[in-house]
């Protein structure tokens, strides 16, 4: 590691005493890369055994890696905390100029330790840190007004990043997500409910600093490599022509799109809330990341009349990505994609996270069929498939929480079926509601076993989709997904976007480390990845993840996948095999760092 980058240089905010500090760091980004592995070690260092994940003693720790700012599609930070909404490791990645913003600032890493009395936003300026008062847009209606306010008051235009949380982080809903320029997310496992629990309204980070590097002519060279490679990719010109969402019609047609909380796999109306019509039809903008040239952003411009005002209008410029056409969409029955762009606007100008919002309301409708809620629970709000207006107003219901349903809906699928019933239609793994690929038990074996039960855990959907007409046993399953999983760990550290991973392979990286002072060979770099991985699993063990009691949701057994019928025993073999792998990986991870 280049002893002038400032990237070992660790921040640490405390919020109770309005204090900072910043400590030299070397050992941990020397030995862990940064990004996930960096984090996830400050994240042990700190955290507290059985901390209450809503309480002082959570810790909240944002981290970069040697290439961001540095190269093409390097654009994410990883935050780290204990999540509310399972209890255990919370992860979760965003987009936009936050990673650029931190790395310029000069950190590798942000850790945020205890709770503020009265709201506060926190402004890092390079190496000054402020602590703002945030009582005037605490209770806010809308979190882009709040970041609308904070840019207005902030300096840094161009070289700053804003993330904030909306009315359901302050009203420490499990799943609140924290926004960061308007149309990225730090979206799963409710890091808003922390920021809302530590009265932390926003952090803002601005810096203009430079970053070292040793071999300059060697850096352009590989830069150019990799710049070449991701700008005359078919896969990466799709991701700016159409975005995620060109997976709708994909998923549809293989009979995997997870539709009307999963008793369909197919949708009726999907072409009208496909990627290609939403380009057609509604796209108003595309918005890169920071340093990234696939500008795999999409915003629709929705054109609305005012009420009572004949030929006046607003238009309105939503965000929209796969998973909320998928959970506010295709799993709400939702016909009109005017009806699905307002939904999605909704859970922003709020605070939710997509996707455990529209299948916790997916689970609330069918719930509601079936007689286990009534109009009393729902207060009046009747939910119906394609009723997006309902909807809207439940949405609202949860962030208020005005009665006991709908303050147990706000601690997710999970929690609300536990006490009104519907455990067996109620879609979450581990805790957290299902991603939108019902493709094959690959994909659900990546929900429930993986560190952030997530689709991005594994990749198994991908797997699935590769492999349809051949059945994969399940030690061959479980063997390739881990393989997987421990090279996206060195993605996290870098920190790449997975996006880029197919650009991103082990010779590639060691060629991009090299000029900046890095030197690893290819068994080096995977076994970081086992590392880290394993590191990940000994925090959830710690804080009481146990893989045998992982509930398999009947659902998901039910209803086909274009592997068939999932097998529940395979499933549950596959779960065995993992948890012996990571107990005997474990054991000689502990043997090592005794000896």
């Amino acid at each position: 590691m280049n002893p002038k980058d400032p990237l070992s240089r660790v921040l640490y905010i405390d919020l109770t005493r309005k204090k900072y500090w910043v400590e030299d760091r070397r050992d941990i980004f020397e030995e862990y890369l940064g990004g996930i592995g960096a984090a996830i070690k400050l994240l042990e260092e700190e955290l507290s055994r059985g901390a209450d994940p809503l309480g002082p003693d959570n810790v909240i720790v944002f981290a970069v890696g040697p290439f961001s700012a540095l190269y093409p599609t390097a654009s994410k930070t990883v935050a780290v905390f204990k999540s509310p909404h399972t209890g255990n490791l919370g992860e979760s990645h965003a987009g936009g100029r936050s990673a650029i913003a931190i790395r310029l600032a000069g950190y590798g890493a942000i850790v945020i330790k205890g709770a503020s009395e009265t709201p506060v936003w926190v402004a890092v300026h390079g190496r000054r840190v402020y602590f703002r008062d945030a009582r005037a847009i605490w209770g806010m209606s809308s979190s882009h007004t709040v970041g609308r306010v904070i840019r207005e008051n902030e300096p840094g235009h161009g070289f700053r990043t804003i993330m904030r949380i909306g009315r359901a982080g302050e009203r420490l809903v499990t799943y609140a997500c924290v926004i960061t320029e308007t149309y990225r997310h730090f979206g799963r496992l409710g890091l808003g409910a922390v920021f809302g629990s530590k009265k932390l309204k926003a952090l803002v980070v601005s810096g203009r600093g430079s970053i070292p590097i040793i071999d300059k002519r060697a850096y352009r060279e590989v830069y150019k490599e990799i710049f070449d490679v991701i700008v005359g990719s078919p896969l990466m010109k799709k991701y700016h022509d159409l975005g995620t969402p060109m997976n709708v019609l994909v998923l549809n047609k293989i009979g995997a799109l997870p539709t009307k909380n999963l008793r369909s796999v197919r949708f009726d109306h999907a072409d009208k809330l496909s990627g290609e019509y939403l380009a057609e039809n509604y796209l108003g903008r595309r918005l890169a990341c920071a340093h990234c040239p696939v500008a795999c952003i999409h915003l629709a411009a929705l054109r609305e009349p005012y009420v009572d005002e004949p030929y006046f209008y607003k238009t309105t410029f939503i965000g929209y990505d796969y998973e909320p056409i998928y959970s506010l969409g295709t799993m709400l029955g939702i016909e009109n994609p005017e009806g699905a762009l307002l939904l999605m606007d909704k859970v922003d100008e709020v605070g939710l996270d997509a996707m455990s919002t529209g299948v916790a309301l997916a689970w609330a409708t069918e719930a509601y069929e079936k007689g286990l809620i009534g109009d009393t629970e729902l207060m009046g709000v009747k939910l119906k498939w394609g009723d997006y207006e309902a909807y809207m107003k439940a949405i609202d219901m949860i962030v208020e929480q005005p009665n006991e349903f709908y303050a147990a809906l706000a601690r997710g699928v999970e929690y609300a079926a536990s006490k009104y019933g519907g455990l067996d239609f109620a879609l979450a793994f581990g805790g957290n509601e299902m991603p939108g690929y019902h493709t094959g038990p690959a994909a659900h074996f990546g929900f429930l076993a993986g560190s952030r039960h997530s689709h991005l855990d594994m990749a198994g959907y991908s797997l699935d989709q590769k492999t349809i007409g051949k059945e994969l046993e399940p030690e061959e399953i479980v063997g390739k997904l881990v393989e997987e999983e421990r090279w996206r760990q060195i993605l996290s550290s870098l920190v790449v976007c997975f996006f880029a991973r197919g650009v991103y392979k082990p010779e590639v990286v060691i060629r991009a480390l090299k000029p900046l002072g890095y030197d690893y060979t290819v068994e080096d770099l995977k076994a970081l990845g086992k590392k880290i991985h394993l590191m990940k699993y000994r925090l959830k063990i710690r804080e009481g993840f146990d893989l045998d009691k992982l509930r398999i949701p009947r659902r998901i057994l039910e209803v086909e996948t274009p592997h068939g019928k999932i097998d529940k025993a395979k499933l549950r073999k596959m779960i065995e095999l993992f948890k012996e792998m990571i107990q005997q990986d474990l054991a000689s991870l502990e043997e090592g760092t005794a000896k």
